[in-house]
């Protein structure tokens, strides 16, 4: 049995990426938990696997040429697995070709925006002083919706994301997409997104990748870990 890739995580939606890729790959891996909400991202060790102090990051110690490689960013680890294991990456140039854009769309787009609307949304009234922006809080949740209307008018096409076969680019969009109600959304105008997810939802791997260490997830409401995750 080859040995595990270690994995560098913590239970959010790019950690999520990862973890649901490494089951649905059903790759062996070992958990190296990142608690982000105590500075663990800032360890120097750290450090050297993802110099942007960002989870996920994995070591791969069966990596080209039999050497072990280190790969930070989620979109760079989802594209290096699936080339690794020959899986979720369509079958023809063209295939890939949509999936590497669609890869992009998340990492440029929904990530980035969903990210924004959570923090405007949820954690910044709840910081010390408060800061309540009614403008931020329009503008992300706008680009949010307007992002999940590009994504339900490609799912009135397509089963999945790049075409009719599962694949990465699904993978990394699932995440942000699934707390679509954090990001104060609605699916009552996106039929195709609303299924998409319910399909998503359902496959085992999904299920198992966003388990890994759900008990650990937080609201980010304490104070010190405030201070660390947006550096107040």
């Amino acid at each position: 049995m080859a040995d595990p890739i270690e994995l560098y995580y913590w239970p959010t939606p790019n950690g999520w990426k990862i973890s649901i890729a490494l089951e649905e790959m059903e790759l062996p891996y070992h958990t190296n938990l990142i608690d982000i909400g105590k500075g663990d991202q800032f360890d120097p060790a750290f450090l050297k696997i993802a110099p942007n102090n960002r989870m996920p990051a994995i070591i791969d110690p069966d990596g080209p040429g039999g050497e072990p490689i280190s790969l930070f960013e989620s979109g760079a680890i989802l594209m290096y697995l699936a080339r690794k294991t020959g899986r979720f990456y369509g079958q023809t140039e063209r295939d890939r070709s949509a999936v590497e854009q669609w890869l992009m769309w998340q990492m440029g787009g929904v990530g980035p925006m969903a990210g924004q609307a959570h923090h405007f949304l949820k954690y910044a009234p709840q910081l010390d002083p408060p800061q309540d922006l009614p403008y931020a809080k329009d503008r992300y949740r706008a680009e949010v919706a307007r992002l999940y209307g590009v994504l339900d008018r490609r799912l009135a096409e397509t089963e999945y994301v790049a075409g009719d076969f599962y694949s990465i680019a699904d993978m990394s969009i699932w995440g942000w997409a699934s707390l679509w109600e954090g990001q104060q959304q609605t699916l009552a105008d996106k039929p195709h997104f609303a299924r998409w997810l319910e399909v998503m939802g359902a496959r085992p791997g999904v299920q198992a990748g966003r388990a890994l260490y759900a008990e650990l997830r937080g609201d980010h409401r304490d104070k010190q870990a405030q201070n660390v995750l947006f550096r107040r």
